[in-house]
């Protein structure tokens, strides 16, 4: 969507959108309305049961979409789990909930279960909600609706911005969460990030449905609230920022006892790792394979700072590394799946290579005539796993088999399968 589109977008959106706040209306375009308080004021912060059932009671009754959000505490505490919950729903007005205090929402969800939540990038959220007991069986992601409607910035500031005609106020948005109490800015910040979101939803609603896209967006939806949790990731430590200059094996058993002895500590701080020792530290470490703690305080990441208990245990997570049998390395790479990475293809499969070009300039061109990120039209891996092993016999029947048997929704098969049965066709003849 070019700037011009998307402005036309905005103000037909202001102007068909849902109900604005009831201190007044938004302005015209190019002219936002800062948005500094809730409508009706910042609501206490709920931290025992009895105030939690009061809240359940109240959302129950109320109607329509409920807005959810949650704030966490990343690169302070340990793990994702949220430190604040932030509803909305008319009839309810909104409420704040610290699920320090109430670690248990499963009656709230409970109560929601059937009515529809309306989340901003609900992929990040839903993890930590689910912790608490919250897990929807309907949703509406309004970033998800952005990037399909063609908004080229889908944050939820501009989003309200661009949609309705609001400025929140953003600068919160990294702060350490677990702090208590929470101060009355914050609290304001976190009241603000509800207020808006179902009219939001609603404004997108009405611009997928104008642009026939509002059935896609359900499905997307529907993926969404039916994933299961993730699976934990396997040998984590290899996501070390930086590992990509550690080469020999030796070196990677060095970067896994670091992250490993950090990552127990962290957990038991309940601190981000990263704030136990740094990835550039590890990585450093890992390259140097000091010999002792005076070789390994010398290193820039371990300091003067660093007490001599703290070396000592960096420097036992390093021994326990060098000690290792040949046997026990840790191998170079992780094994593969699916498809090798893209830039082997020339040499390992020429054929599929020339194919995964053709597939990539096909859907990048059906995209852009959509107006949506190629992502958001269909994942790149399974572009990729379709163009590896490509059915026998490329027909729009067996490409679309394809594409369900690697979790394609239903609209993204309609869409995609013409485009990559003539790519696919064409490397064949």
């Amino acid at each position: 969507m070019t700037d011009a589109q998307e402005t036309a977008a905005a103000s037909s959106l202001r102007t068909t959108g849902g109900a604005p706040p009831d201190d007044g209306g938004s302005t015209a375009p190019g002219a936002p309305t800062p948005l500094l308080e809730p409508r009706e004021g910042i609501p206490p912060v709920i931290a025992d049961e009895a105030g939690l059932a009061e809240v359940v009671a109240a959302f129950a009754a109320g109607t329509g979409p409920v807005a959810v959000d949650a704030e966490r505490a990343s690169g302070y505490r340990y793990g994702q789990r949220a430190y604040l919950v932030q509803l909305r729903r008319e009839g309810a007005g909104t409420a704040l909930i610290d699920p320090v205090a109430c670690p248990d929402l499963s009656a709230l969800g409970a109560a929601l279960r059937d009515t529809e939540w309306v989340l901003h990038a609900a992929t990040q959220d839903l993890p930590c909600l689910r912790e608490i007991g919250m897990v929807p069986t309907r949703l509406f992601d309004t970033e998800l609706a952005g990037r399909l409607a063609g908004f080229p910035r889908v944050g939820l500031g501009a989003m309200v911005e661009g949609v309705l005609g609001y400025v929140l106020e953003k600068g919160h948005s990294a702060v350490d969460w677990s702090t208590r109490p929470l101060p009355e800015p914050w609290l304001r910040y976190a009241a603000l990030d509800v207020e808006l979101l179902v009219d939001l939803r609603d404004a997108l609603e009405k611009e997928l449905d104008r642009q026939g896209k509002l059935e896609w967006a359900h499905q997307e939806f529907a993926a969404i609230a039916a994933a299961p949790p993730a699976e934990p990731r396997k040998d984590p430590w290899r996501r070390t920022s930086g590992m990509h200059k550690v080469r020999r094996r030796r070196q990677l058993a060095v970067v896994r006892e670091l992250w490993e002895a950090r990552d127990r500590i962290a957990q038991r701080r309940d601190v981000s790792p990263g704030k136990v020792l740094s990835d550039a530290a590890i990585v450093e470490a890992a390259l140097a394979l000091p010999a002792n703690v005076h070789a390994l305080a010398a290193l820039s990441g371990f300091g003067h700072r660093m007490g001599r208990r703290q070396l000592e245990q960096w420097q036992a997570s390093v021994d326990r590394a060098k000690a290792l049998p040949e046997a026990q390395l840790p191998q170079q790479g992780q094994a593969v799946t699916g498809p090798p990475p893209p830039r082997a293809w020339a040499d390992k499969d020429p054929a599929a290579a020339a194919r995964l070009s053709a597939a990539r300039t096909a859907v990048s061109a059906l995209a852009e005539e959509l107006s949506m990120p190629q992502e958001n039209l269909i994942t790149p891996d399974t572009v990729r796993r379709v163009c590896w092993e490509p059915p026998q016999g490329v027909t729009a029947d067996s490409v679309a088999e394809a594409l369900v048997s690697h979790g394609a929704r239903p609209w993204q098969v309609e869409l995609v399968t013409p485009v990559l049965v003539t790519a696919l066709s064409a490397q064949a003849a």
